[in-house]
């Protein structure tokens, strides 16, 4: 293939020289007369390992070249690749002006090219920015639709400085977004060759997934940092914590816990995490991460809370009561403190659990309905549709498999608030809505 890379940074740079090496035919841009020089030259103008001799190589084949001329390259190619910055301000916004700026310069020439040209952004941008921004701007000065005088797609990469050419051959993923499915195949061409699971999907999922890895590599770091000051202060080995913690490829490291959903409960993880936090207080140990996580799950049972609330329905039916489902455990359940703050507010509620017996109830579980909520005996329906009548808003609160099936019961004056994303699609005459999704 012919392919313009627009921005010779290091995204540019090392895209330039692994897609050369390929045998795709590259011609790299940028403003910066310098940097072209130095790979015309057979130079990078980045310091990253193996590129170098990427460069040397491709440019004396001549397979890579360089240029100021973007509107040249663009009509020497079919496929142009957008490598430039996306700093942040320093309220942290993001800056776009350079992907802009770039943008009218495809656009302009494209308005002079008559065969169909394919735009591919590689710089990292917020969901939205590919279809709210750029493709404005490329329609504005091309005279064209997206679609029909040219393409778009959003290719994230996942390159690590130091060993940014490694990770080009062998990323993790490839991701492809795209509106159209025929520009998302041609993209997928520029990675033939190289294994890694291929995702091609919709232009805001694919802008979103680079994010999502960005935030999660960071609180990962953080995460261990924290650890290790705890463990610091207790003369632990924090190293020999996290060698054992890293084996459990089950939960740790794993999808586990990972898909959006309601607030954690249960008799572990809010007392744990309280227990470690007091500590580390006691230890003068300032731990962000750690001390944000209850109130980080507290705020998303306040949403749950507005959403109710905003329906201006005043009886609500609770599907599960247990923080998950095939238990009885109600100790620290999320549902319970959702349903508190409603009965505080004047809600009639009614509730379905069939694995929830209070009279079988025993120890700690018995004891924390006492304290806590001892007139919920009350609330508590033996039949599922009995809650079902009863409600002019249902909430889904745990993965019962009964509780897939309600469905096709509900009528149209009906809300649902599922917590759990009980099924993949759902089809009913009532409003439903997911808490996360």
């Amino acid at each position: 293939m012919k392919i313009s890379i627009m921005g010779l940074g290091y995204v540019g740079s090392v895209s330039a020289a692994c897609l050369a090496q390929k045998g795709h035919r590259v011609i790299g841009v940028d403003k910066d007369a310098a940097k072209v020089n130095m790979i015309n030259e057979g130079f990078a103008p980045v310091i990253e390992d193996a590129l170098p001799q990427l460069i040397e190589s491709n440019v004396r084949e001549k397979r890579l070249t360089a240029t100021t001329d973007a509107a040249q390259a663009i009509m020497e190619t079919e496929i142009t690749l957008i490598c430039v910055g996306t700093p942040d301000h320093t309220n942290g916004s993001l800056d776009v002006s350079h992907i802009e700026r770039i943008s009218q310069e495809i656009g302009t020439a494209l308005s002079a090219k008559a065969e169909y040209h394919r735009i591919v952004v590689r710089s990292t941008v917020l969901p939205g920015t590919v279809s709210d921004t750029i493709v404005p701007i490329l329609e504005k000065y091309s005279g064209k639709r997206c679609g029909e005088g040219f393409g778009i797609a959003f290719n994230p990469e996942f390159l690590r400085e130091t060993t940014a050419v490694r990770d080009f051959y062998h990323p993790p993923k490839t991701v492809i977004g795209a509106a159209i499915p025929a520009d998302a195949d041609h993209v997928a061409r520029l990675y033939e060759g190289i294994e890694a699971p291929l995702f091609k999907t919709d232009l805001k999922l694919a802008e979103m997934v680079k994010y999502c890895d960005n935030v999660f590599h960071a609180l990962k770091v953080v995460f261990g940092n924290e650890i290790g000051l705890i463990c610091k202060a207790l003369g632990i080995d924090s190293h020999a914590v996290m060698d054992i913690f890293c084996q459990d490829r089950q939960l740790n490291l794993s999808a586990a816990y990972l898909k959006p959903g309601f607030a954690f409960g249960g008799s572990c993880l809010p007392k744990d995490i309280k227990a470690l936090a007091y500590m580390a207080k006691h230890k003068d140990l300032d731990l962000p991460l750690l001390n944000a996580l209850i109130p980080s799950n507290q705020a998303l049972i306040n949403y749950a809370l507005e959403r109710i609330l905003h329906r201006n329905r005043r009886r609500v039916g609770f599907l599960g009561l247990a923080f998950k489902a095939g238990t009885d455990d109600l100790r620290n359940s999320p549902i319970i403190a959702l349903i508190e703050q409603l009965l505080g507010k004047g809600f009639d509620i009614r509730i379905y659990d069939h694995h929830v017996n209070l009279g079988r109830l025993r120890g700690a579980n018995k004891k924390f309905i006492d304290e806590r909520i001892p007139h919920i005996s009350g609330l508590m329906e033996d039949q599922l549709d009995k809650v079902l009548q009863h409600a002019q808003v249902v909430v889904v609160g745990n993965r019962d498999r009964a509780f897939s099936r309600i469905f096709d019961r509900l009528t149209a004056d009906q809300y649902v608030l599922d917590l759990v994303r009980i099924q993949e699609e759902v089809q009913t005459a009532a409003e439903y809505e997911g808490i996360s999704w």
